[in-house]
C-alpha cells in the first residue's frame, strides 16, 4: 500500500468516525461547560481523535463504526480535553486576577432545577460525572467504565450510591420526615 493510499484510508476512517460522534460529543460538552468553550473543546477533541485514529476501539477499516463501540472512548477523550481546557482557563483567570487585582465572580448557576444542581453539587466530582454519563448521555455502566477508567463494578456501585444520595437530597421535607416503616414511638421503651 502506498503512502497516499494509507493517508486516504486514514482520512476515510476519521470522516466516518466524525460523522458518528460529532453531534453526541457536542451535546456532551454543552452539558458540561460554557457555550463559548464548546466549539474549542470539540475541535481539540476531534484533533486528538485524528491523531489517535488507530487507537479508537471498535473502529474498523471498512464499514461505518458502531456508535456504541466508539462513543464511550470518544467521551473519554472529550472529558480529558475539557479538563485540559478548564485547567488552562483557570491559569488564565488567575493571571488576569493577579494583573488587575480583582476577584472574578463565578458565573451564576442556572436557576432552572436549582434543587437538582444543588443535589448534584453535593456529590463528589467523579460520582457527579458517573451520574451525568448515565442520565444525560444514556451510557451503560460498561460504557461509563470506558470513559472514566473505573471498572464496571465500581461504576455500578458509584451509580447506585449516587442515585440514593440524590433521591435523599431531592426528597421533599426530608429534614423532618420519618424513616419509612418506622414510627417515632417505636424503639426502646422509656422505662
Amino acid at each position: 500500500m502506498t503512502e497516499e493510499e494509507t493517508r486516504r484510508q486514514r482520512r476515510a476512517r476519521f470522516e466516518s468516525l466524525a460523522h458518528v460522534v460529532t453531534e453526541p460529543l457536542h451535546r456532551y460538552l454543552l452539558r458540561r461547560t460554557a457555550p463559548d468553550m464548546v466549539e474549542d473543546v470539540l475541535s481539540e477533541t476531534m484533533l486528538v481523535l485524528w491523531r489517535r485514529i488507530d487507537h479508537v476501539p471498535g473502529l474498523g477499516t471498512g464499514s461505518p463504526p458502531d456508535r456504541d463501540d466508539v462513543l464511550p472512548w470518544c467521551y473519554g477523550v472529550a472529558r480529558g480535553c475539557l479538563a485540559n481546557a478548564r485547567r488552562a482557563d483557570g491559569r488564565r483567570l488567575r493571571l488576569v486576577e493577579r494583573l488587575i487585582g480583582v476577584q472574578q465572580e463565578s458565573p451564576a448557576v442556572a436557576t432552572d432545577h436549582g434543587d437538582l444542581h444543588a443535589a448534584l453539587d453535593a456529590l463528589g466530582e467523579l460520582d457527579r460525572e458517573v451520574v451525568r454519563l448515565w442520565a444525560w448521555e444514556g451510557l451503560a455502566p460498561r460504557q461509563i467504565s470506558e470513559v472514566t477508567g473505573l471498572t464496571s463494578n465500581a461504576v455500578s456501585l458509584r451509580l447506585h450510591r449516587a442515585k440514593k444520595k440524590l433521591a435523599h437530597q431531592l426528597q421533599p421535607g426530608r429534614k423532618n420526615a420519618e424513616r419509612p416503616g418506622h414510627k417515632m414511638s417505636e424503639g426502646r421503651s422509656s422505662q
